[in-house]
């Protein structure tokens, strides 16, 4: 029998008979009452398609979990959608929001007294922010990706909602007409589902999967396709027999099932937005992880996987050849993942893997062997330099570019670069810096894609580079370095670069540097003084005095 001592905390004995005359008032009766009450938390609302299916998929969750003898209460956590929020304030809230869904489904869980959840996600931050709440309660529970959109269709080609971002620069630049650009507008997405690139909602769902904490295979699977239906069910399934064993995400999320997650982020060439969240949920975890960590296995596992922004192909293709357990096999057969790591299934990853079914078809256009890798080095590399003392983060193959030196021109606001580059202002070899966009800074951390898309699309993407306290969408490609820590709002070296200093970015070695006297920046942080709060009431004021730096993951103390 599954325990079920929570909910009997809330909903046992004679003196809680108010307590269940609530649940009565629904419907459920007695004998819905002496189950296990399992939380069905799910991320959704209407604010665009990433997260729209979510509620109907959370039906077929529930049937699982009755099946086994449990009772589910389905409730709701927020939802950004970051390519709607993208380029205005709204995206300031994006980051935010993963704690505000943690904090969420904290409160749902503890203050109802469920004895396990389910968490279903989709967009960027509902993923990072539904495990976060399942290290940080602790109680059984398994995570489901709500799966991808389709690819889109631009005159017979595939294309995903990057290549609408990088259009917006073409159109400004002449490269691209007005109708084509409305016509990519109408084809991109053509359904329910999160993007369709290798993008920070698809990094993001691989990772559960190298974590632990879904079912193997369940990352892949279009938002459309039958077998987002089956796994829904198994999904509910898993979280009773967890029940029934007692297994909880910190006994799956030990420091080596981080280091399976690290290795699987660098084998596909994932989003940076990866390191970010893992360092998040670890932090939920108890695991001490650093950018150390990425760096250190990021030098030893080549990138093997294909996929936009820095390949051809997206994340239904992925599924076609095998998903997440491909790449997952790939990197264990040479000996890159801890076999051993615990999945939520109780099974090691090494047995889970052993039991599950590839399909007999061509890959190595989108998922190759380790030994003929595309790049002999992991897609994400951490850098570090007088300009980022605690670390930077770049996405190495998402540019033909590795090193990069040119003058800076420095803004202090995403909205003042985006004009300066639609504008003309930004010229080859130049260094675009962004700064007081960081987490206390913006606050939020927003992603610069426009900006980032806009250079790309007027042609500069080889040769103007990009650095940042904030962040990037999983859809930027060129040399764009972000998360420089310390920030600028806390005096980090970055907020006391001039126009015309010379920055070098080194992807090769490592290294974000200003050519700069280590004098001239001490007499220059003399001078220095912290701005003005930009909200000094609200939510985005209260997360800006509790946010730590990007380097942990930005996390709220």
């Amino acid at each position: 029998m599954v325990e079920r001592s929570r909910s009997q905390k809330v909903y046992g004995g004679y003196e809680k008979a108010p307590n269940r005359a609530f649940l009565k008032a629904m419907g459920l009766n007695d004998e819905d009452l002496s189950k296990p009450l399992v939380g069905i938390a799910v991320a959704w609302s209407e604010a665009g398609p990433c997260n729209i299916h979510l509620l109907g998929l959370s039906q077929v969750v529930k049937e699982g979990v009755r099946e086994l003898g449990g009772t589910p209460r389905t409730f709701v956590a927020p939802v950004v959608i970051d390519g709607i929020a993208m380029g205005s304030e709204g995206m300031k809230y994006s980051l935010v929001s993963r704690e505000v869904i943690a904090n969420t489904v904290e409160l749902s869980v503890n203050a109802h007294g469920y004895d396990g959840f389910v968490a279903l996600g989709g967009c960027d931050k509902t993923q990072p922010g539904l495990m976060m709440a399942m290290a940080r309660l602790n109680i059984p529970s398994v995570y489901m990706y709500g799966g991808t959109t389709l690819p889109g269709n631009f005159k017979g080609k595939p294309i995903a909602i990057g290549d609408v971002y990088e259009a917006v620069g073409a159109y400004t630049a002449g490269k691209l007409t007005a109708e084509d650009l409305r016509l990519m507008e109408d084809k991109a997405i053509p359904g329910p589902g999160a993007c369709g690139g290798l993008y920070t909602a698809n990094t993001m769902a691989i990772l559960s999967e190298a974590l632990g904490l879904s079912l193997l295979g369940s990352a892949s699977p279009p938002a459309v396709d039958s077998e987002r239906v089956r796994y829904a069910k198994e999904t509910g399934l898993a979280l009773m027999r967890a029940m029934e064993t007692g297994l909880k995400p910190r006994d799956i999320l030990t420091f080596e099932a981080f280091e399976n997650a690290i290795a699987v982020l660098m084998a596909s060439g994932g989003s940076t937005n990866g390191v970010l969240h893992l360092l998040a949920i670890a932090h939920e975890a108890g695991v001490n992880l650093s950018l150390d960590d990425f760096d250190r296995i990021g030098r030893k596992v080549p990138e093997i996987v294909n996929m936009k922004p820095g390949g051809e192909f997206v994340m239904a293709d992925l599924h076609q050849v095998g998903g997440a357990p491909l790449i997952l096999k790939k990197l264990l057969d040479a000996n890159l993942l801890h076999g051993e790591a615990l999945t939520v299934t109780g099974k090691t990853l090494a047995q889970a893997l052993s039991e599950y079914k590839l399909p007999s078809v061509r890959h190595d256009h989108v998922v190759r062997d380790v030994t003929s890798p595309f790049m002999p080095t992991g897609g994400i590399r951490v850098l570090k330099g007088n300009l980022a003392p605690e670390g930077a983060v770049v996405k190495v193959s998402a540019s033909k570019i590795k090193y990069h030196r040119g003058p800076a021109v420095v803004f202090n606001s995403e909205e003042e670069a985006f004009r300066a580059v639609l504008e003309d202002k930004v010229k080859s070899k130049d260094v675009v810096v962004i700064r007081y966009e960081g987490p206390r800074g913006g606050p939020g951390m927003r992603e610069m894609l426009a900006v980032t898309s806009a250079i790309v699309g007027k042609g500069l993407g080889e040769e103007v580079a990009l650095v940042t306290d904030g962040r990037f969408s999983g859809a930027t490609r060129g040399l764009m370095v972000g998360h420089v820590a310390p920030e600028a709002a806390t005096g980090g070296p970055i907020a006391l670069l001039q126009d015309g200093d010379v920055v070098i970015i080194d992807g090769g070695t490592g290294r974000l540097d200003v050519e700069v006297s280590e004098s001239e920046l001490k007499r220059r942080a003399k001078d220095w003084s912290p701005p003005e709060p930009r909200y000094k009431t609200g939510l985005l004021a209260q997360y800006s005095k509790l946010v730590t730096s990007s380097a942990k993951g930005a996390v709220l103390l």
